[in-house]
């Protein structure tokens, strides 16, 4: 006869349990809940559990401004820091900030070139001097705005349109910009009544129609208490761009980026600072006798008839030298402190990696080794570069582009770029940002590469351009001039190639494209099909 099952004895005795104690019963019946819980919601001496379900703005409270504070201490002080907000500030907004290409479209869906062109060459000015200071450049403009942001978790920019008092604006588009720091909007500025929090003017639905901000930066002067309505200016959040890191739904206020790697930032800090010291008195050659007890044939000090005490001496070292001056029970001996560790550098690229992941910078960037295969570097590449990518979106939709809509919209309502009329209203505002380009590893493989596609007919030259960071418009312009200035110094233009196919039919042009993506794929690169970030 086969035994019952373990469940089956269990429902039994429940049964009988029941039958007898029904409040028992009860609570067998809850405790096998708690059972059938998730094992990592489970608290134990191996497991932490966190329970602050607080909210995300409760949570920037307490701690934002303190980190911020941090951060740029290590922006100050710490090398790996300033490397890392370097590396995501150029891959982010590149060396000239983000390209502009306005595409303006008539009615029949072709681009108004000369609208267009109008628009450029006011932008282009626009861009020398375009924030109230006439401090710096558009892309100057967008690295500090980045680098708040990366550093601080945020910042604000205030767009001064038209006529304003006491300013005059730098180019013929009545438009300047103004760079704000987070500190100048109170995070402690808060009324509920009044719909405040964290000093943004806030409506029925949480949607920011104000900012409350310090009429003088608090770290530069006396100023009225950060609680004070006397010590701020309103503006209208339309006027208002307010660039952050959020990482949660209904968060008001960023965050540093480095919030959750600052621990390890202090620990490399101070570990490579011990290193160094440890290093450096390992340099200091320091030596020592050894004496062996006076008893028998050990060693017999010589008494200063003086002091009665025994003599002490020196004994110098030079290069090649023989001691011969030592005592019987005498010998020499050094200090050895084991330094440098031979382990310092797998122990600081493990931790730098670690670090690395967590801000989402490229760990060959930071650390500058770039050792190992081309495979294996442009693997890093392309998978780092999705990320920068996404920081690049964040960045022209919270910044880039409300200052682009401006300038488009205030260079029409001041008639310096009117709109044409065989333009599509609906289009008039189009525009075209063209982010870093993904650096090439390999120029050769990369430029075998796109020009197998684009001789397949799977990419276009204007996207090539565009990869690489260049604007088609301009690589024409050059090209043409480049051409110009050639024929006029009488010197004959070199003749482009002409395609394999065109010479050879289309079994030879598809065995030379066969060949280059064959060349472009060698020594190990990771395959990708045609048109994947890997290849462009």
């Amino acid at each position: 006869m086969a035994r019952p099952g373990v469940g089956v004895v269990a429902r039994m005795l429940d049964q009988a349990v029941a039958a007898v104690a029904p409040s028992l019963a009860m609570r067998r019946a809850a405790a096998r809940r708690v059972l059938a819980y998730y094992e990592a919601a489970k608290p134990g001496t191996q497991r932490k559990m966190h329970r602050d379900t607080r909210g995300p703005n409760a949570l920037v409270d307490q701690g934002a401004a303190a980190i911020r504070t941090q951060m740029r201490h290590y922006d100050r002080n710490h090398d790996l820091t300033v490397g890392a907000l370097n590396v995501l500030v150029v891959n982010t907004v590149g060396p000239a900030g983000i390209g502009v290409e306005f595409q303006p479209r008539r009615k029949d869906g072709t681009i108004h070139t000369e609208y267009a062109a109008a628009l450029t060459r006011e932008y282009q000015a626009f861009c020398k001097r375009p924030e109230v200071t006439r401090t710096h450049t558009m892309g100057k403009c967008q690295r500090l705005s980045a680098r708040t942001w990366f550093r601080d978790g945020e910042m604000f920019m205030q767009h001064l349109r038209g006529q304003v008092d006491y300013l005059r604006h730098a180019s013929r588009v009545p438009l300047s910009l103004e760079l704000l720091e987070p500190d100048l909007v109170p995070l402690d500025l808060n009324d509920p009544e009044r719909g405040i929090r964290q000093g943004i003017q806030l409506n029925t639905w949480n949607e920011k129609t104000g900012f409350h901000v310090l009429k003088q930066h608090p770290g530069e002067g006396t100023v009225l208490g950060s609680g004070a309505f006397s010590g701020t200016k309103i503006i209208p959040a339309e006027r208002m761009t307010h660039l952050a890191e959020l990482s949660r739904i209904g968060q008001l206020r960023g965050v540093s980026r480095f919030a959750s790697v600052i621990t390890r930032i202090e620990d490399l800090k101070d570990y490579e600072e011990s290193e160094r010291i440890a290093a450096k008195i390992a340099a200091m050659l320091t030596g020592y006798v050894k004496r062996q007890a006076p008893e028998g044939d050990g060693y017999t000090p010589t008494i200063d008839p003086v002091t009665g005490q025994p003599k002490s001496r020196e004994i110098g070292f030079a290069p090649g030298m023989i001691i011969d001056t030592l005592a019987v029970g005498e010998e020499i001996g050094l200090i050895d402190s084991k330094r440098p560790n031979p382990n310092l550098v797998t122990f600081r690229h493990g931790q730098l990696r670690a670090f690395c992941a967590g801000v989402g910078a490229s760990f060959s960037s930071v650390s500058k080794s770039y050792e190992g295969t081309y495979s294996a570097q442009r693997q890093e590449l392309v998978e780092q570069s999705i990320m920068y990518a996404m920081l690049t979106d964040d960045f022209v939709g919270m910044w880039l582009d409300p200052v682009v809509q401006d300038f488009i919209r205030m260079a029409n309502l001041s008639a310096i770029v009117r709109m044409p009329a065989d333009v599509d209203p609906l289009t008039n505002d189009d525009v075209l940002y063209i982010a870093p380009g993904m650096p090439w590893i390999d120029p050769a493989k990369e430029a075998l590469a796109w020009l197998t596609l684009i001789e397949a007919g799977l990419a276009s030259e204007v996207e090539g351009i565009r990869k690489r960071g260049a604007t088609p418009d301009n690589v024409i312009a050059q090209r043409k001039e480049w051409q110009a200035k050639l024929e006029k110094a009488g010197i004959a233009i070199p003749a482009a190639p002409a395609a394999p196919g065109a010479q050879q039919g289309a079994k030879a042009s598809a065995a030379m494209r066969t060949g280059l993506m064959a060349a472009a794929m060698s020594e190990g690169a990771p395959h990708q099909p045609a048109g994947t970030p890997a290849e462009v």
